[in-house]
């Protein structure tokens, strides 16, 4: 069974910043990619940015420049860190990831609330 557990959400002012953790435990082989979701009220889940295994990256056009996705192989962990926040970054964020146990599946966090006061 493979668990993943967010950390770091919370309430900031507009232009400051929070980061996020996301920690894989369980029975894992290897991890393929990692990513971070948003879904705020009434609007569809998202992809905010995701990496791969080798360190490939991608961002939404919405944060690019102010979000940057990181991940420790040794700790099956993967991080966002998320400066000039605006309103607009209020949402339920959700860790996302790849696993091979040895069977390939997608598993998802409970998510994390970031709220950015304006």
């Amino acid at each position: 069974q493979v668990q993943l557990v967010e950390s770091g959400g919370g309430l900031v002012q507009a232009g400051g910043s929070l980061r996020l953790s996301c920690a894989a435990s369980g029975t894992i082989f290897s991890i393929e990619s990692m990513a971070w979701y948003r879904q705020a009220p009434g609007k569809q889940r998202d992809m905010v940015a995701s990496i791969t295994n080798g360190g490939n990256t991608n961002y939404a056009d919405s944060v690019k420049g102010r979000f940057s996705i990181s991940m420790d192989n040794a700790k099956d962990t993967v991080y966002l860190q998320m400066n000039s926040l605006k309103p607009e970054d209020t949402a339920a964020y959700y860790c996302n990831a790849l696993i091979r146990t040895p069977f390939l599946r997608t598993y998802w966090g409970q998510g994390t609330q970031v709220t950015v006061s304006s």
